[in-house]
């Protein structure tokens, strides 16, 4: 746990590390002329994950031409609806159910492939479980060293991305000719969904043989918002105790609020809460309008993942949790007491 002095002064220096905005190459200079980019896309179940356009408004950051990729069974309407996304040149899609699961071991080969064809300068993805399995591998065929977690581009080899769980930023100059980079999400919002007319395409399948075989997967089904995209998450901390609090008290308040539940690391780890809700620094990065937290004190690598947050609000019976030095709204309280009478007084409204 840090103290509140020290946060406050990692926050100061964050302060001073933080460039006020990227600066992006014009788009009518020699270089981005030359520039193209593959920006790659995840779909699941023939539905296009909408998060993962947050690599083509970084292309777009970058100029020249914008190619989108995406792979599975069904996507040829996934392609077709990407077609319409502003910015975009063509869209390429390889019908295949075996790249459905985004395995690296026969999805990476499916990439470079279509990467040799391309010739493409720049391959984005979201800094997401996909884009992080992926990429290391697809980067390492093409002896390229990948650039992960970008929030900001200064030029067509200059990216800006947070280390130390964001309390420094970093710049970093690549000069691979093929360049890999993941995009947090957070700092490049999707692009226009509607207006574009791109090209749709299909390339080239190699159809590697997996050595690595899917057998199953258990996913938490629910009809709340996602918790990557939702305007509005409520997030529960180690200060709820148990798995059985938790689930009393948060889902309640979601429903209430319309909000997406979200959990820290140390719920995570004491079973309170599925993976799948980690906040952090391990876990999933959001930038909801509203971030509302119970029983979370504010541990540096919980902040990682949601200081972006437009509104912080946080509920803790400590009136010195380090949360309270980062929250726009703080109410010092017993949880158990407290979000109880806030669902009421929400599902009254």
């Amino acid at each position: 746990m840090f103290s509140v002095a020290r946060q406050s002064a990692l926050r100061h220096a964050r302060t001073r590390l933080q460039r006020t905005q990227p600066v992006t190459l014009p788009h009518y200079s020699a270089v981005a002329r030359l520039l193209s980019t593959l920006a790659v896309l995840e779909q699941r179940d023939g539905k296009l994950n909408v998060a993962s356009l947050a690599a083509v408004t970084a292309g777009q950051k970058l100029g020249g031409s914008i190619t989108a990729f995406v792979a599975g069974s069904g996507v040829k309407a996934v392609a077709d609806e990407v077609a319409k996304v502003k910015g975009l040149e063509k869209i390429i899609y390889v019908e295949n159910g075996a790249y459905d699961k985004g395995l690296p071991e026969n999805y990476a080969p499916l990439l470079v492939e279509n990467i040799k064809k391309g010739g493409y300068t720049h391959i984005l993805t979201g800094h997401s479980a996909f884009g992080k399995n992926l990429f290391p591998r697809v980067a390492a065929l093409l002896d390229s060293q990948q650039i992960s977690d970008i929030i900001g581009i200064e030029s067509e080899d200059t990216f800006v991305r947070p280390i130390y769980a964001g309390n420094a930023i970093l710049t970093v100059q690549s000069s691979d000719d093929t360049k890999f980079i993941t995009v947090r999400g957070t700092a490049f919002p999707a692009p226009e969904t509607e207006g574009g007319s791109a090209a749709v395409e299909e390339g080239v399948d190699p159809k590697v043989e997996s050595t690595t075989e899917w057998l199953s997967e258990d996913l938490a089904k629910s009809d709340r918002p996602d918790l990557g995209s939702a305007d509005k998450v409520v997030s529960g901390g180690r200060g709820l105790k148990s798995k059985e609090e938790f689930d009393r008290l948060m889902p309640p308040l979601a429903d209430a609020l319309g909000a997406a539940i979200g959990a820290s690391r140390a719920a995570v780890d004491s079973g309170f809460a599925d993976n799948s809700l980690q906040v952090g620094q391990t876990g999933k990065n959001v930038a909801p309008q509203l971030y509302l937290c119970a029983g979370i004190s504010g541990a540096i690598q919980h902040l990682a993942g949601m200081k972006d947050s437009k509104v912080i609000a946080a509920i803790n019976k400590d009136p010195d949790a380090p949360i309270f030095q980062v929250a726009d709204v703080g109410l010092v309280g017993d949880l158990f007491e407290k979000v109880p009478e806030l669902t009421e007084k929400l599902k009254a409204q």
